[in-house]
């Protein structure tokens, strides 16, 4: 009875391992073809609307946009 609960508890901590590190995989492969928008993309997205972006335009944007994800 008591392996019964010894190999579940070890199956269980194995699977909450190994769905751990394959999810951060995942997510590293994700970033690596989905970079996060920086300056050049945001430059060329304003660029595709009509504005001509300056540079302080582009640093309030950067910046509010940081904001936003660490909220």
């Amino acid at each position: 009875m008591w392996l019964y609960i010894l190999i579940g508890i070890l199956a269980l901590i194995v699977g909450i391992l190994l769905g751990f590190f394959i999810a951060r995989k995942y997510m590293m492969d994700y970033l690596k073809k989905n970079p996060p928008i920086n300056e050049k993309m945001l430059r060329v997205m304003m660029m595709q609307m009509g504005q001509n972006p300056s540079q302080k335009k582009i640093n309030q944007m950067m910046k509010a946009m940081q904001n936003q994800q660490n909220k």
